[in-house]
């Protein structure tokens, strides 16, 4: 564990007794979702892990300081969002040398999560290649921090595909190309996000936890540097159809190119928008799928924590039978 992170202590006692431990990130909480739909999906969440029977890690920059876990007062001023930057994995050494509040995108939660010795991490949607917003640079290409951090962060990420304002077509090839594995979790169709169905077709799918947590530890057998990618699709009752998605972006996007918005504002801009054009039906399927990955996350850290312990069980028995061989 990094000497310069702050660990909160039921986390590092987690951490310290081989127990499963998942990482969330605190830009939803700070910048994606509204006050005070952020509060709910913060209890959403880490209820989701701890039902699983794992520890949740809410990551950020508290007060110039990167952590693992948040006390119930952190987590108060984090959701009040005053004051709190938006920091990616770029901006977290500026954000430690000021000394203020910053929560922490995918990016960056991958890379405290890392530091902390945290395996699986939960969110909604990853970050990926932007569509085209602006009229005025249609040849400019605007692409996530996210997927270069996944590229070189084992780790497990839990997500609902990439979001759904997003170039889908475009982040696949991208996810391809930085050869970062991507499993189906009871899907064979890389999810929309607020929709199941975008029509690219996976080539790895997994039914249980249990067979993810076996893919990880291959993936690491292998040295193979980056995440794992676990995708899943929102829950059916608050799922949203690819069309009216597809409608709602389009919308969204021509507002955005109007109104000039550029860099880390478009995201909270679009969804913001869309939920508008859905009238708060894709809010609703936000929600409703950080719970369910978080559950995910929580499930897969237990299979992994069981592998773990196996192992260990395995080499401790071995060690016996040395020295019961050894003793006569």
């Amino acid at each position: 564990m990094n000497s310069s992170l702050r660990v909160l202590p039921s986390v590092a006692a987690a951490l310290a007794a081989g127990q499963p431990v998942v990482a969330l990130e605190s830009s939803v909480l700070a910048q994606g979702l509204p006050i005070p739909a952020n509060r709910q999906a913060a209890d959403l969440m880490t209820g989701a892990v701890e039902a699983a029977g794992a520890t949740a890690a809410v990551t950020a920059v508290v007060a110039g300081v990167p952590t693992a876990g948040l006390t119930d007062d952190e987590m108060v001023r984090f959701l009040r969002r005053e004051g709190v930057a938006k920091v990616s994995a770029r901006d977290l050494a500026p954000a430690i040398a000021r000394g203020g509040d910053g929560a922490t995108t995918v990016a960056a939660t991958l890379q405290i999560a890392r530091l902390a010795g945290i395996d699986v991490f939960a969110t909604g949607g990853i970050g990926g290649v932007h569509r085209n917003a602006s009229l005025d640079r249609p040849s400019a290409v605007d692409e996530s921090a996210d997927l270069a951090e996944l590229a070189r962060t084992p780790m497990v990420v839990v997500c609902a595909g990439a979001k759904s304002i997003l170039d889908l077509p475009a982040t696949w090839e991208r996810l391809e190309t930085l050869g970062i594995t991507v499993v189906g979790y009871r899907t064979g169709e890389l999810p929309g996000f607020f929709a199941a169905e975008t029509g690219i077709r996976l080539a790895n799918r997994a039914e249980t936890a249990t067979e993810i947590a076996e893919i990880f530890r291959a993936e690491r057998s292998l040295e193979r540097p980056g995440a794992l990618l676990v995708v899943q699709a929102p829950p059916v009752e608050h799922r949203l159809p690819g069309s009216v998605v597809e409608a709602a972006v389009d919308c969204a996007l021509r507002a955005a190119a109007a109104e000039g918005v550029r860099g880390a504002a478009v995201t909270p801009y679009l969804l913001a928008a869309v939920e508008r054009e859905t009238a708060g039906r894709s809010l609703q399927a936000n929600l409703a799928l950080l719970e369910s990955n978080a559950r995910l996350a929580g499930e897969i850290a237990q299979a992994l924590a069981g592998i773990e312990l196996s192992r260990c069980e395995v080499v401790y028995r071995q060690q016996f039978s040395r020295e019961q061989e050894a003793s006569g």
